[in-house]
Protein backbone atom coordinates (compact mmCIF):
# COMPACT_ATOMS: atom_id res chain seq x y z
CA UNK A 1 0.00 0.00 0.00
CA UNK A 2 1.66 3.54 -0.92
CA UNK A 3 1.73 5.62 2.13
CA UNK A 4 -0.78 8.24 2.53
CA UNK A 5 -2.73 6.87 -0.04
CA UNK A 6 -6.33 8.18 0.37
CA UNK A 7 -8.81 7.79 -2.22
CA UNK A 8 -11.90 7.90 -0.82
CA UNK A 9 -11.31 11.05 1.05
CA UNK A 10 -9.66 12.67 -1.77
CA UNK A 11 -12.58 11.75 -4.25
CA UNK A 12 -14.86 13.20 -1.13
CA UNK A 13 -12.93 16.12 -0.74
CA UNK A 14 -12.15 16.93 -4.71
CA UNK A 15 -16.82 16.42 -4.41
CA UNK A 16 -16.75 19.18 -1.78
CA UNK A 17 -14.17 21.34 -3.67
CA UNK A 18 -15.94 21.21 -7.28
CA UNK A 19 -19.64 21.39 -5.62
CA UNK A 20 -18.66 24.94 -3.47
CA UNK A 21 -16.95 26.53 -6.39
CA UNK A 22 -20.17 25.49 -8.62
CA UNK A 23 -22.38 27.05 -6.11
CA UNK A 24 -20.66 30.39 -5.58
CA UNK A 25 -20.49 30.33 -9.88
CA UNK A 26 -24.08 29.47 -10.12
CA UNK A 27 -25.20 31.51 -7.81
CA UNK A 28 -23.14 34.61 -8.10
CA UNK A 29 -21.35 34.82 -10.98
CA UNK A 30 -17.82 34.55 -9.59
CA UNK A 31 -15.04 32.32 -9.63
CA UNK A 32 -13.15 30.63 -6.59
CA UNK A 33 -9.59 31.02 -7.31
CA UNK A 34 -8.41 31.90 -3.70
CA UNK A 35 -5.84 34.41 -5.43
CA UNK A 36 -8.55 36.45 -7.08
CA UNK A 37 -10.42 36.65 -3.48
CA UNK A 38 -7.41 37.47 -1.60
CA UNK A 39 -5.93 39.85 -4.35
CA UNK A 40 -9.39 41.64 -4.34
CA UNK A 41 -9.27 41.78 -1.02
CA UNK A 42 -5.95 43.40 -0.77
CA UNK A 43 -7.54 46.24 -3.49
CA UNK A 44 -10.84 46.44 -2.48
CA UNK A 45 -13.79 47.75 -4.44
CA UNK A 46 -17.37 48.90 -2.97
CA UNK A 47 -19.44 46.14 -2.61
CA UNK A 48 -17.01 43.57 -3.46
CA UNK A 49 -15.37 42.89 0.00
CA UNK A 50 -18.52 40.97 1.88
CA UNK A 51 -18.08 37.95 -0.29
CA UNK A 52 -14.64 37.71 -0.41
CA UNK A 53 -13.91 38.09 3.74
CA UNK A 54 -17.13 35.22 4.21
CA UNK A 55 -15.62 32.88 1.55
CA UNK A 56 -12.11 32.78 3.26
CA UNK A 57 -13.90 32.72 6.59
CA UNK A 58 -15.67 29.66 4.95
CA UNK A 59 -12.34 28.08 4.37
CA UNK A 60 -10.33 28.94 7.83
CA UNK A 61 -13.50 27.56 9.53
CA UNK A 62 -13.33 24.09 7.55
CA UNK A 63 -9.41 24.01 8.99
CA UNK A 64 -10.45 24.89 12.34
CA UNK A 65 -13.21 22.67 12.70
CA UNK A 66 -11.16 19.80 11.04
CA UNK A 67 -8.24 20.46 13.64
CA UNK A 68 -10.61 20.52 16.28
CA UNK A 69 -12.59 17.60 15.15
CA UNK A 70 -9.70 15.22 14.18
CA UNK A 71 -6.55 17.08 15.15
CA UNK A 72 -4.18 14.10 13.74
CA UNK A 73 -5.47 15.06 10.23
CA UNK A 74 -3.63 17.92 9.80
CA UNK A 75 -0.55 16.67 11.16
CA UNK A 76 2.74 18.36 9.24
CA UNK A 77 6.25 17.77 9.67
CA UNK A 78 8.13 21.10 8.44
CA UNK A 79 11.26 19.42 6.85
CA UNK A 80 12.92 22.27 5.60
CA UNK A 81 13.89 25.70 6.43
CA UNK A 82 11.40 28.26 6.91
CA UNK A 83 13.26 30.53 4.32
CA UNK A 84 12.81 28.27 1.80
CA UNK A 85 8.92 28.25 2.63
CA UNK A 86 8.90 32.02 2.38
CA UNK A 87 10.65 31.98 -0.75
CA UNK A 88 8.25 28.78 -2.15
CA UNK A 89 4.97 31.51 -1.18
CA UNK A 90 6.80 34.70 -2.86
CA UNK A 91 7.46 32.58 -6.13
CA UNK A 92 3.69 31.05 -5.89
CA UNK A 93 2.13 34.59 -5.63
CA UNK A 94 4.31 35.83 -7.59
CA UNK A 95 3.74 32.90 -10.35
CA UNK A 96 -0.36 33.93 -9.72
CA UNK A 97 0.12 37.28 -10.62
CA UNK A 98 1.82 36.05 -13.92
CA UNK A 99 -0.77 33.69 -15.00
CA UNK A 100 -3.64 35.66 -13.70
CA UNK A 101 -4.93 32.99 -11.52
CA UNK A 102 -3.97 30.22 -8.87
CA UNK A 103 -4.19 26.68 -9.24
CA UNK A 104 -7.65 26.71 -7.50
CA UNK A 105 -9.38 28.80 -10.28
CA UNK A 106 -7.60 27.85 -13.41
CA UNK A 107 -7.43 24.19 -12.41
CA UNK A 108 -10.72 23.79 -10.66
CA UNK A 109 -12.85 26.46 -12.32
CA UNK A 110 -11.33 27.31 -15.63
CA UNK A 111 -11.18 23.55 -16.86
CA UNK A 112 -14.45 22.92 -15.54
CA UNK A 113 -15.76 25.62 -18.03
CA UNK A 114 -13.76 24.77 -20.86
CA UNK A 115 -11.49 27.97 -20.98
CA UNK A 116 -8.58 27.77 -23.27
CA UNK A 117 -6.30 29.89 -21.09
CA UNK A 118 -7.03 27.52 -17.97
CA UNK A 119 -6.30 24.45 -19.81
CA UNK A 120 -2.72 26.01 -21.30
CA UNK A 121 -2.36 27.05 -17.60
CA UNK A 122 -2.66 24.04 -15.69
CA UNK A 123 -1.06 21.88 -18.15
CA UNK A 124 1.97 24.55 -17.55
CA UNK A 125 1.62 24.59 -13.90
CA UNK A 126 1.31 20.60 -13.48
CA UNK A 127 4.72 20.23 -16.46
CA UNK A 128 6.41 22.58 -13.96
CA UNK A 129 5.83 21.11 -10.92
CA UNK A 130 6.46 17.47 -11.79
CA UNK A 131 9.86 18.57 -13.43
CA UNK A 132 10.74 20.59 -10.09
CA UNK A 133 9.89 17.62 -8.15
CA UNK A 134 12.37 15.42 -10.04
CA UNK A 135 15.37 17.81 -10.15
CA UNK A 136 14.68 18.75 -6.14
CA UNK A 137 14.73 14.56 -5.33
CA UNK A 138 16.70 13.35 -8.22
CA UNK A 139 19.36 15.54 -9.22
CA UNK A 140 19.62 17.84 -6.20
CA UNK A 141 19.00 14.99 -3.55
CA UNK A 142 16.62 16.45 -1.29
CA UNK A 143 14.61 14.04 0.55
CA UNK A 144 10.72 15.00 1.18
Amino acid sequence: MIEGFTPLASLAGGALIGFAASLLLLGDGKVAGISGIVGGLLSPQRGDVAWRALFLLGVASGGIAVRLLAPGALAVEVAQPLWLYVLAGLLVGYGTRLGYGCTSGHGVCGVSRLSKRSLVATASFMTAGFVTVYVVRHVLGVAP
